[in-house]
């Protein structure tokens, strides 16, 4: 599952929203936390109000006699309150008020919705006039570098994750001069979590009301702002079009949000190219970033109902993964590739009256690898969600990339059958027999290839183990090595990196998964350094506690690490970003991200744990956001940009 097996996590799901993408200029808005919660900001979070109640809130009372009968499982295509309480307050508003619910919101007074906007986020709209902006561009800094093209490396083009020495700017003899440069903040936010990209000399990045920023590189003002329908949590990725626009070819960037809508915008003007809707079901989502190749957009397919069915009215379960292949110019859709082939189907009948549905679940969270000579794309899959559980989950799937057609699949774990429902009382109705072990996939697989000219496809799992498996053999398993205790929070989570030969393998393994899941062995956070060939362990450096007993601090490695010459660069969940020598895991540079900073707004803001995206490198610039915010995770709302002095 997508990183979402926790108790508290039935009060703080990933948004899905219901209105449509246009450009904003207004001001970012506050968003809820973990509802029924008041979590409004950074600084409510720090201060403890995210432990309130709001079940005595007005808008409670209206939300239940007008909302709850749709809202609550009850309706297959209406997304479940837990997704509804992650939305931003304005966002449920001018849905209610003008968006796709405005018939539904006819019923109530502007008193009426404007209360159960703020009940469902926790968060009060007058508020969101509150923030100071970041400056806009003007003269030579609004100016975009159509010669400075997307580098086809990192999320969107190369899980390897490593950035050459000429387009880096840095390698393991500079890190050491790192310094912030500036830093841009998402004001009323707990999270900053996608990867952003450097590109045409200026930061894309996305963010959690939505907001898609195309920043100057070198002084952090605003270019253009994009406004999505929902949070933006995958990578920024930048391509150039095939079509000519004033005698050059089109700069775009395309991206998902959080139901599952993946757009392309012209990335010198902040213009909607096209948007597409990947799948129907309400509680998809998008995690894993898109791939370009060759004029094509892959989109990876995920779900957030492996948390609906914590609900025991909600009939578990009728998502399955997919990979969809869009024309990038057009939008259109070329094909649609399903992890579980099989619609699922009523196979058991409850003592309410309510079915259980199977085959489900398999959902793709990491962005897919292309292998250009065998013409497939490479994507690892999650657990099912309700039994019998398959053969296609916990798997990696080739997939060929003219048609969609699955060419094999290679299953590590057998029998994972798991929802957030098996986290409740013992006889939960909608836990699967098989009740875990919950072991995804989350990050994107490597395609090397060896000194020896020999080729390599890497993946590692939640579960602790990297695999080593032969692409040129439908996926004959050559190595496994195993690097972590694993877990439900545990093992490799967002990605991993390569130079060369050497593999770098980040640790999430935590203190206290608060799963209630026995957990075999000590846990072992931190970084290793691989042989790609061999499996063998080269060297492996621990990850020391220094969180002294702060709250929701652990520190291990979640976030996707980055690779330049001779270095290898990791976000922690306790804040910290650090720089490791790649030979060794000598520690060479480091940054505790929970240090308030004054941003480009004026604003004070920190950093938090590092989740997701991991660091974007060019011209001498790192650029990183810190703050997760979710899941037993430290909050944030920071996007921090360092440079060599």
């Amino acid at each position: 599952m997508n990183y979402r097996p926790m108790v508290w996590v039935l009060a703080a799901i990933v948004v899905v929203s219901v209105v449509g993408p246009h450009t904003d200029a207004a001001a970012v808005t506050p968003e809820a936390g973990p509802a029924p919660s008041a979590l409004k900001s950074v600084a409510d979070f720090d201060s403890g109000k995210h432990k309130a109640d709001s079940e005595s809130a007005p808008g409670a009372v209206v939300y239940r006699r007008v909302c709850a009968a749709c809202h609550e499982g009850q309706v297959p295509k209406a997304p479940h309150k837990m997704f509804l309480q992650m939305l931003s307050g304005a966002t449920i508003h001018d849905a209610l008020s003008t968006g796709l619910m405005a018939t539904q919101g006819q019923t109530l007074s502007d008193a009426e919705r404007i209360q159960v906007a703020e009940y469902l986020s926790g968060g009060t709209l007058a508020a969101a006039t509150a923030y100071a902006v970041a400056p806009s561009c003007t003269g030579k800094s609004a100016a975009f570098d159509a010669t400075r093209l997307p580098l086809h490396s990192g999320w969107g083009y190369d899980n390897a994750r490593f950035v050459a020495a000429p387009e880096a700017g840095l390698s393991s003899a500079n890190v050491g001069k790192l310094r912030l440069k500036w830093a841009f903040d998402y004001p009323g936010g707990i999270r900053a979590r996608s990867q952003p990209s450097i590109a045409f000399g200026a930061v894309y990045v996305g963010s959690y009301d939505g907001a898609v920023y195309a920043l100057d590189l070198a002084t952090g003002c605003v270019r253009w702002k994009f406004k999505a329908g929902a949070e933006v949590r995958t990578a920024i990725v930048p391509y150039q079009a095939t079509a000519v626009v004033d005698g050059q070819h089109a700069a775009r960037i395309v991206f998902g949000d959080v139901i599952a809508r993946v757009y392309s915008v012209d990335a010198l003007t902040g213009k909607l190219q096209w948007s597409s809707k990947v799948d129907d079901h309400a509680n998809a989502t998008l995690t894993g970033s898109p791939t370009y190749y060759k004029g094509t957009v892959y989109v990876p397919v995920s779900s957030l109902e492996v948390t609906s069915a914590a609900d025991p009215n909600y009939e578990c379960c009728k998502f399955r993964g997919s990979v969809v292949a869009i024309d990038a110019m057009s939008g259109m859709q070329r094909w649609k590739s399903w992890s579980i082939p099989q619609t699922p189907k009523p196979v058991t009948k409850r003592a309410d009256g309510r079915s259980t549905y199977a085959p489900s679940g398999a959902p793709i969270w990491n962005s897919p690898t292309i292998d250009a000579r065998r013409g497939v794309l490479y994507v690892g899959t999650g657990q099912n969600y309700s039994s019998p559980a398959g053969d296609t989950s916990d798997a990696l799937l080739a997939i060929r990339l003219t048609d969609g057609h699955l060419m094999w699949t290679r299953q590590m774990v057998k029998g994972d059958a798991w929802n957030v429902g098996c986290m409740m009382a013992a006889d939960h109705v909608n836990c699967p027999k098989e009740n875990g072990p919950d072991f995804d996939f989350g990050a994107g697989t490597i395609l090397m290839r060896l000194a020896s000219g020999r080729r390599v496809l890497i993946a590692g799992q939640k579960s602790g183990w990297v695999y080593g498996l032969d692409p040129d053999a439908n996926g004959k398993e050559l190595w496994r090595t195993r690097v972590a205790r694993g877990g439900i929070q545990g093992g490799v989570h967002f990605g991993m990196a390569a130079e060369g030969s050497l593999l770098y393998v980040p640790v999430a393994d935590m203190k206290d998964e608060h799963s209630g899941r026995p957990l075999v062995g000590a846990p072992r956070p931190g970084i290793t350094g691989l042989d790609a060939a061999t499996g063998n362990t080269l060297w492996s450096t621990p990850a020391n506690d220094i969180c002294g007993g702060r709250e929701y601090c652990d520190p291990g490695i979640s976030a996707a690490v980055t690779a330049v010459p001779g270095a290898v660069i990791a976000g922690h969940l306790d804040g910290r970003l650090q720089i490791y020598e790649g030979t060794t895991g000598q520690l060479l540079w480091g940054y505790d991200s929970t240090q308030e900073v004054t941003t480009v707004s004026g604003s004070k803001a920190h950093g938090g744990s590092f989740g997701g995206g991991g660091a974007a490198v060019r011209d001498g610039y790192l650029v990183v956001n810190s703050g997760y915010g979710l899941y037993f995770h430290m909050p944030g709302n920071v996007l921090l940009v360092f440079g060599v002095d």
